[in-house]
Parts: C-alpha cells; sequence; structure tokens
C-alpha cells in the first residue's frame, strides 16, 4: 500500500483524525512604507509600534521601511488571520499618512543609497542584526531587500506524529521520527512548490526603478515604458532579480538528514569566501562592513524556499538549535503578497498550504540526488518566467513532463488529504479549495500574476498605479473600522514593554561587540 494511503487510514481509523485539530501555523507579513505619493518612507521605525528588537508581533526585516507582522503561532487559522488584521489596524493607527505597500516588489526607489538599513539599538544583538543588513547591501545591493512576501510557519501536534509512528512500528525516538519526517515534507515541498509560484505568484512586472543599471531580460508592457514585466510570468519575486545570489549557487544543501544539513551550512558559515573577504569585515574607519566574511554571515542568509526551524534560546543559532533538538516546524518561504487581498494573504490560501504541506508530510520523499537537485532550481526559474505558458514544460527524475500534467496529478493526490480534513472539521471547505484553485490550471487567466497584467491593460495604468490603487484601498479597509479600545490598549502596552525590554538588553551588555561576536560564530563549529 502505498506510503500517502497507508498513513490517510491510519489517521481515518479510530477518531484518530481529531489530532487534526492541532495543526498549527503562524504568518510573517512582511510590507513597505511608502509615503503618499509611493516612495519608500525614510522616517525611523514608529516608535508607538515598539521596538523592531523586541516586538513579538511588529518588527522590520532589511529595512527600517520594510515592516514585519509576526502572528503567534495557533491551531485556529481564522484566529491567525484575525491577529494579522489587528496588527494591521493598529499600525495603520499610528504611522500617520504613511501606507503599507500592497505589492511584493517594491517601486518609485531611487537606488541603494535611497533605502535605509534597519535600526536595533546599541546592544551587542542590535548591532549584529544592523550590520548584518549592511553586509547583505555590499553584498547584494539594498534594493533586493526591499522586497516583501510572506512567510508561513506550519507543523503538526506530536500525537499526530506518534500515531504514524507506533502505526508503522519505527524504533526512531519520537524527536527523531519527527526530524525525520519534517525533512521528509521539505524534499517533497521542494519537489513540487513550483505549483505555489504557479498559483499564487503576484509580482510578474516591475517598475524600471528596480532595475535601473542591471542586466535583465524584461520588456515593455506595450506601450507603456513605465512598467517592465514578462508576458508569462507568476512571480519575478522568485526569480534572479529577487532574493538570488550568485555565490550561493555553489552552495549545495543536503536536505537527506539534518546532520547533511546542519553541517553544510556550518561550513558556509565559517569558511572564508573571496569576494567577501575583499569587502572586509570592516573598513578603513574601524566601521563594520558584515559580521563576517564567509559565504553566509548568518543562516537566514541562506535564500531557500523552505527551512526547518527550531525555537532558539537567547544568544543560541538556529543551526544549534536544530542540531540538538531537531525540527519543531517547517516555514514556508516562497509567497508573495497577494495585492487583491488588504492582508496579504486569505483563507483559502492557508487552507489550499495546509493540505498541500500535510500531503507532502504524509507522502513519501525518497533522497535527493544531484540531478534533482538541478531540476528543482531549473524549474523555479522556468515557472518564474515561463509559468503561465500552457505548453511548459517541467523536468524530472524521467526526463520532462508538461506542468499542466504534473499539477492535474498533485490535485489528484492532495484530494484525499482534504477530504480527510473536511470530515474531521465537518465541512466542505478543503475539497471546495482545492477545486478552486485546480480550475486556475486551465484558466491561468484567473491567477494572481495575470489579474495584475489584466488591470494594468484594462485601465491603461502603469504597474505603480496600480499598486497605488489597491494600497490606497487596503488603506481605507483598515483606517474604516477601529480597533477596539481594549486591543488598542493591549497593543500599546505592548509597544512600551517592547521600548523597556530593549533599554534592559542594553544595559545587560558585558561584553565588547567583537568579543559577543567571536564568542556567536565560535558556536557554529559543534559539527565539524
Amino acid at each position: 500500500m502505498p506510503l500517502l494511503k497507508n498513513r490517510l487510514s491510519i489517521l481515518a481509523s479510530n477518531s484518530e483524525s481529531r489530532v487534526l485539530s492541532g495543526i498549527t501555523r503562524g504568518i510573517e507579513k512582511e510590507s513597505l512604507r511608502v509615503t503618499p505619493e509611493g516612495k519608500l518612507s525614510h522616517t525611523p521605525h514608529p516608535a508607538a509600534l515598539g521596538s523592531a528588537l523586541t516586538h513579538p508581533q511588529i518588527t522590520t526585516d532589511y529595512s527600517e521601511a520594510l515592516l514585519e507582522f509576526i502572528t503567534p503561532p495557533s491551531s485556529d487559522a481564522s484566529q491567525v488571520l484575525q491577529t494579522l488584521e489587528n496588527i494591521h489596524r493598529f499600525t495603520y493607527h499610528q504611522i500617520g499618512d504613511e501606507l503599507l505597500w500592497a505589492n511584493s516588489m517594491p517601486c518609485q526607489l531611487s537606488g541603494d543609497s535611497d533605502i535605509p538599513v534597519g535600526q536595533y539599538g546599541s546592544s551587542n544583538i542590535g548591532q549584529m542584526k544592523s550590520i548584518y543588513r549592511v553586509g547583505l547591501g555590499h553584498r547584494y545591493g539594498r534594493l533586493m531587500q526591499t522586497i516583501a512576501g510572506i512567510h508561513y510557519n506550519f507543523s503538526v501536534p506530536d500525537e499526530l506524529l506518534k500515531i504514524l509512528k507506533n502505526g508503522e512500528h519505527s524504533s526512531l525516538s519520537l524527536q527523531d521520527f519527527k526530524t525525520e519526517n519534517y525533512f521528509s515534507l521539505i524534499r517533497n515541498f521542494r519537489r513540487h512548490f513550483w505549483l505555489l509560484l504557479y498559483l499564487f505568484g503576484a509580482s510578474p512586472g516591475i517598475c524600471p526603478s528596480f532595475v535601473k543599471g542591471r542586466d535583465h531580460q524584461l520588456v515593455p508592457f506595450g506601450s507603456d515604458e513605465h512598467s517592465l514585466h514578462l508576458p508569462h510570468a507568476t512571480s519575478l519575486r522568485m526569480g534572479n532579480l529577487g532574493y538570488q545570489s550568485k555565490a550561493q549557487e555553489q552552495l549545495t544543501v543536503c536536505y537527506n538528514d539534518i546532520n547533511s544539513y546542519v553541517e553544510t551550512l556550518c561550513h558556509a558559515l565559517i569558511e572564508p569566501y573571496p569576494d567577501y573577504e575583499e569587502i572586509g569585515v570592516k573598513n578603513s574607519n574601524g566601521d563594520y562592513q558584515q559580521l563576517s566574511p564567509h559565504l553566509l554571515q548568518i543562516e537566514n542568509e541562506f535564500y531557500s524556499t523552505i527551512r526547518p526551524k527550531r525555537t532558539t534560546s537567547s544568544g543560541e543559532t538556529p543551526l544549534q538549535a536544530l542540531s540538538e533538538r531537531g525540527v519543531e516546524y517547517i516555514e514556508v518561504r516562497c509567497i508573495d503578497l497577494n495585492p487583491f487581498q488588504p492582508l496579504g494573504i486569505d483563507r483559502e490560501q492557508m487552507d489550499f498550504l495546509d493540505i498541500f504541506l500535510l500531503t507532502c508530510l504524509l507522502s513519501k520523499s525518497p533522497p535527493t540526488d544531484n540531478q534533482e537537485y538541478r531540476n528543482i532550481l531549473e524549474n523555479q526559474r522556468l515557472m518564474v518566467s515561463e509559468g503561465r505558458n500552457p505548453k511548459l514544460m517541467l523536468h524530472d527524475q524521467q526526463g520532462t513532463r508538461p506542468f499542466l500534467e504534473w499539477g492535474h496529478t498533485l490535485f489528484d493526490e492532495m484530494q484525499p488529504v482534504a477530504k480527510l480534513l473536511d470530515q474531521h472539521h465537518q465541512t466542505d471547505r478543503y475539497s471546495n479549495t482545492l477545486n478552486t484553485l485546480k480550475g486556475l490550471l486551465d484558466h491561468p487567466e484567473l491567477t494572481p500574476s495575470a489579474r495584475i497584467l489584466h488591470e494594468m491593460e484594462k485601465t491603461g495604468q502603469t504597474y505603480f498605479r496600480v499598486a497605488m490603487n489597491l494600497t490606497m484601498q487596503h488603506r481605507e479597509y483598515f483606517l474604516n473600522k477601529a480597533l477596539s479600545p481594549e486591543l488598542t490598549e493591549q497593543y500599546k502596552i505592548m509597544a512600551t514593554a517592547s521600548l523597556q525590554q530593549q533599554q534592559q538588553i542594553e544595559a545587560a551588555d558585558s561584553l565588547s561587540f567583537d568579543e559577543f561576536l567571536a564568542d556567536y560564530y565560535q558556536q557554529y563549529k559543534f559539527s565539524l
């Protein structure tokens, strides 16, 4: 019996499907703060939002202008969206006439010098976060760091994994079984995430300011010289104009087991890379240019579409936490903001991600070899630039196959998983979601990427103007309904507490920054 069918049978029997209620998800959503004219904001992170270093729900990503909203993990998908909405409403009431840009790709940029790096205070950890971002600017340019997206955090309850472990008579410890299965999920995800780029990609075009002085293959949108695009593109954010690194192309990260994964990344974190040695760690004035001359400054610099994650202790590196305690959850990192949704994501998309990820977890997942690793990268490249071309062929272990045929096969494989979720939740929502999104395979004009280009064509407006209109509509949506006084007070208390916590961290530092950084990097040698 195929593994997926067997596992679904185990979960469906003896009311074991009750453990599906424990599926936990969280969202991290980035948005650029822009002026009423749609230009990047140069104001500091608003003090009314609290400390970007310590606030649990409101921080910044790369730039001081790139807000990041974080929902606490929850087994209630509706609550996740409600929390995200609450954060947006509170934020909009604190940022004056500024707006949160609706699209993943930015507009109205004047070059690297125009992009302010995130500031996190004078503590060692705060300086480290800022210097890391300065380093990214030197390595890749700051333009790339204005791109926004959604990260989707996902985990299943230990009870579900325990049922599978017992049903399969595995001799592994629960944590080892859990880690092994999350890496199985990751391998299957990497094989098939091109489907997510097709269904949810929402960056088929950009403003010319983003590629000024850079090589690219984009073309003007008709007679519109103020918008660049590719006719069949889905997510330029996930292509070579977005979060990609030529230096990292030499880094073949093995997802076949946790030890290989940790060891590969640890090498990248402690071995010098010639181009980055040329930049230097400090300039002639003694100011830090980057954290290190290594291929990666820290783990987050590895631009993967999905990551195994483990909550860290204070001062602990993510890789050490993973190595010592195994995988706790996974983070999906290839989702564009949906500019047609005020939150950038909706419940239908979350439900689909749950079905997709659960199918990846429960299905057979053979080890990846070098050929498949190259296929995965090539499929990403093809889907980014040609995804809505109905004649597109993708690569699998047997050669090439039509992406439409492969897509329909994946939807068929997800159907019993959706049915199990429907039975558990006493609904037909999951099956309906699958049916709706399956229709996008044969109707590419319904995808977000096609809808953006259609809106530009229909209105005769530029990419910037269409994005700006949606941004203003979202602002109106959030400002039309205020948070309750109780929730507003909660967020004000959270902001004040985070500022106090930052001060406490700054006062508690006892090491120089040089000593702090040396101690931090020493941790990466644990696995080598």
